[in-house]
């Protein structure tokens, strides 16, 4: 969800304005995805290597994830929508990470859209850490590791047991995929745009939606009648 900074900066205001702003395409575009019957939506919230930026811009964006979890639990229960987030715990303060947790309670028993919220994310270390997981499990006779395959360690990512994404949109024009999804992204179409996030309204949507249908999704092989 690239652009908040510009946007504010493009009219004089500061960078977290765009945060707050950007809060408001996140309520329109879930629910508008909702309404689509998507299956899931995984939205880039805070990846690890956001952690280099100001610390009053970083606890802003952290008491605008609460206030979100808040706020928006009577949306995320009205249209069945259930939340799971993705990411380490490690760094997050306690009452984001309380906030996170009784939302994703809450929600579980929902069966609309899932949306994952991806924060304190990387997929570098997401990979890392199932790698160890496996090479523990290995030592410890758990694993055979002549049978570790693609399976075994999707099983063991933060996104176990979600699908693979099938449509990845990025805004602001950005041309590259920003350590997001590394592994489950291997055959997601790219629909880039240039508008900012705080500008993405459910027209965009559509518009990513609309070209994604009109692609033919080989996954290597030929396409098929």
């Amino acid at each position: 969800m690239d652009g908040n900074g510009r946007w504010a900066q493009g009219r004089g205001l500061p960078r977290i304005e765009g945060h707050r702003r950007g809060v408001a395409s996140v309520r329109r575009i879930t629910e508008h995805a909702a309404s689509l019957g998507i299956g899931q939506l995984t939205l880039y919230c805070l990846s690890s290597e956001n952690w280099r930026r100001p610390t009053h811009e970083l606890d802003f964006l952290m008491h605008l994830l609460e206030q979100y979890m808040i706020e928006e639990r009577s949306l995320l229960m009205r249209q069945r929508i259930r939340v799971a987030v993705i990411g380490r715990r490690d760094g997050l303060p306690e009452s984001t990470l309380a906030e996170l947790d009784r939302t994703v309670a809450m929600t579980a028993a929902n069966d609309g859209m899932r949306l994952c919220l991806a924060v304190n994310y990387g997929a570098r270390a997401e990979i890392a850490e199932a790698a160890r997981r496996l090479a523990r499990e290995a030592r410890d006779g758990m694993v055979d590791p002549n049978a570790i395959d693609e399976e075994a360690v999707a099983a063991r990512l933060d996104t176990a047991g979600m699908p693979d994404p099938d449509l990845l949109v990025r805004t602001a024009g950005e041309m590259r995929v920003s350590n997001f999804l590394l592994w489950q992204i291997s055959y997601a179409e790219l629909w880039v745009t240039e508008t900012l996030w705080p500008d993405f309204e459910e027209s965009d949507l559509d518009a990513a939606i609309a070209s994604y249908a009109a692609r033919t999704r080989r996954f290597g092989g030929l396409p098929t009648s």
